[in-house]
C-alpha cells in the first residue's frame, strides 16, 4: 500500500501543478489583445489540460484505491473526499474556460483571475492539515 500512497502523492502532486499553472495563463491571455500572443496562450492551456487532466484521473484514481484499502473512516476523510470532488469540479470548469476563450467568449477580467487563481492552494493548504492531522 505505501507504493500506492506514494503514487498517489506523486500524481497529485504533478496534477496541482496543472491546477496553479492553468489559471495563470488564463490571468495572461485575459490581459493581451495581440493575436499571436493569444494563439500561444491558447495552445498552451489546450495542451497544459489535455496533460493535467490524465494525472487528476490518477491521482484521484489511486485515492480511491488507497480508501478502498484503508476504509472510509474519520469525519477529515469525509471532508478530504469533499474538497476534492470540489477540486474535480475546479478541474473541469478549467476546461470550459478553456473553451470559452479558445471560442473568443471569455467576459472576466485578469482580476478574477487572479483571484479564481487562488483557489486551489486554499484547499491543498487543508486538504494536507486535514490528511496529516486527522483533526477528526
Amino acid at each position: 500500500m505505501l507504493v500506492i500512497k506514494s503514487l498517489h502523492i506523486i500524481f497529485v502532486i504533478a496534477w496541482f501543478a496543472g491546477l496553479f499553472y492553468l489559471p495563470r495563463l488564463f490571468v495572461n491571455h485575459a490581459m493581451v489583445d495581440d493575436a499571436a500572443t493569444i494563439e500561444r496562450l491558447k495552445m498552451m492551456e489546450y495542451k497544459l489540460y489535455r496533460f493535467m487532466t490524465p494525472l487528476g484521473i490518477l491521482a484521484v484514481g489511486l485515492g480511491l484505491w488507497l480508501w478502498l484499502g484503508y476504509g472510509f473512516a474519520g469525519g477529515w476523510l469525509h471532508a478530504k473526499t469533499t474538497l476534492v470532488l470540489g477540486l474535480v469540479g475546479y478541474h473541469l470548469y478549467c476546461g470550459k474556460l478553456m473553451r470559452d476563450f479558445a471560442a473568443g467568449r471569455n467576459t472576466r477580467s485578469h482580476v478574477w483571475f487572479r483571484v479564481f487563481n487562488e483557489v486551489p492552494v486554499l484547499v491543498l493548504f487543508v486538504v494536507v492539515f486535514l490528511a496529516v492531522l486527522k483533526p477528526f
